[in-house]
Parts: C-alpha cells; structure tokens; sequence
C-alpha cells in the first residue's frame, strides 16, 4: 500500500465509535465502519477486540473498553487504542470514545453524536478526531438502518473532511446478523464492508465478528476482519 492510502484507511478505521449492544439484531460497531446511534446497556461494560489485514499485508489491531453508567444512561464512554502497521512504519494512537445518545432507536429513530480522538503515543501529535451524526432506523424486528456524517480530522494529505456511511442490518436467524455498509472520506476514498456477526443466545455477553471489505483509491485495496466483543 501506498502512503497516502496507508493514512486514508487507518483514519476510516479509527472514526468507528464503540457500541456494542445486547441483542443479536443489532449489529453496528465493533470492526464496522458505520456505527449505529445506541450506547452500550447501562450498567454495563464491553470490551472489543479485532484484527484486520490488508491485502498484500499490513495490520491493522483494536482494543477498546467502554462503559455506561446506570448514573447516564444515554452517555457511552470508552477509550480506543489503536496500532497500524507495514513493513516499514507503524502507527500507534490511544484517545476517547464518547457516544451521547439523544433518542433511542424503540423510540422510532434513533439520534445520537459520537465523537473520538486519538493521539499518536510515539510523537505526541493528534492523529485523528470525528465528530459525527449517528442515526439508526428501525425497519423491522429483524432489519434496521444506521446512517452516519459529519466531520472528520486525520494528519494526513486532507487533514479536514466529510465523512459519510450507510448500513444496513438483517437477522437472517440461528443467532446470525448480516452487514452490508458503504462509507467515503471526501475527496480521496470511498469503500464498502460485508460480513457477518454470531451472538449465541446461550452466551449473549459474546459477539464474533468476520467481515471483508475493499477500498475504492488507487489500489482499491482488501481487508479482512476478526473481531470480538465481551460484555461485563
């Protein structure tokens, strides 16, 4: 991968907002791009795990704690850390999390605003922040839409951007919930992202992830994904 694109996708990466809900329907966040407008239960805490990898080879690894509070509980906070790696550099960032929840998806339409930075550990220099608008959209009990925009700041070529996605959500059954979501960082990138997650209803607390996805810019480049999340 390029340098340029090398910036462009760890910063796509970095504006996914932790929420990881209770039910096997609900899909959004973790190693999704677009995430959904709903904080965690309050009360309880997650932590997410995930690993991506680039084709021809480069890395990409996640781990992020988050908590809501029985206190507030329409304020999810969590803290991401974040390493990016190739063969010759690596990009290590550690900042917030914050989702602040104005209207819950059962209500109808679900409103929130999520916002995350990230501070590079080796140079001290921001790296990236969002501040994005996150809307979910209930189509059924089984099918749902989450549509994400707003602003976006990465060190890089554009360090100021619009950033858009859309996803759509399907429990197609045996514990099962499909993905499929689009995503850009104007100008310079747009991409997409399928895949699949497993919640077993014996263990709620636990969700796998597998996902692939591409990103249309010079190399149109492809990653795979494996994540999981455990909530305490």
């Amino acid at each position: 991968m390029k340098n340029n694109s090398h910036g462009l996708f760890l910063g796509i990466l970095l504006w996914v907002v932790a929420a990881i809900l209770s039910g096997p329907t609900l899909a959004a966040g973790g190693a999704h791009i677009v995430d959904d407008s709903e904080v965690e239960t309050p009360g309880t805490c997650h932590l997410e795990l995930w690993v991506s990898r680039f084709v021809p080879g480069d890395g990409y690894a996640n781990v992020g704690p988050a908590c809501t509070s029985l206190k507030i509980p329409w304020l999810q906070f969590g803290v991401n850390y974040q390493h990016y790696w190739d063969e010759t550099t690596a990009a290590p960032l550690i900042g917030p999390a914050l989702k602040i929840n104005f209207q819950p998806a059962s209500a109808g339409v679900g409103v929130a605003l999520g916002m995350t930075a990230g501070v590079n550990v080796q140079t001290g220099e921001l790296g990236l922040a969002s501040l994005l608008a996150l809307v979910t959209v209930p189509i059924t009990d089984k099918v749902r839409i989450n549509l994400n925009a707003g602003w976006s700041y990465l060190n890089a070529e554009h360090p100021t951007a619009f950033f858009w996605g859309g996803q759509v959500e399907v429990n197609v059954g045996w514990d099962v919930t499909l993905m499929m979501e689009a995503f850009g960082r104007q100008p310079g990138i747009i991409g997409n992202q399928m895949g699949l997650r497993y919640t077993p209803a014996a263990h709620p607390q636990f969700d796998f992830d597998l996902l692939v996805g591409t990103t249309y810019d010079e190399l149109s480049t492809k990653f795979f994904t494996v994540g999981v999340t455990v909530r305490f």
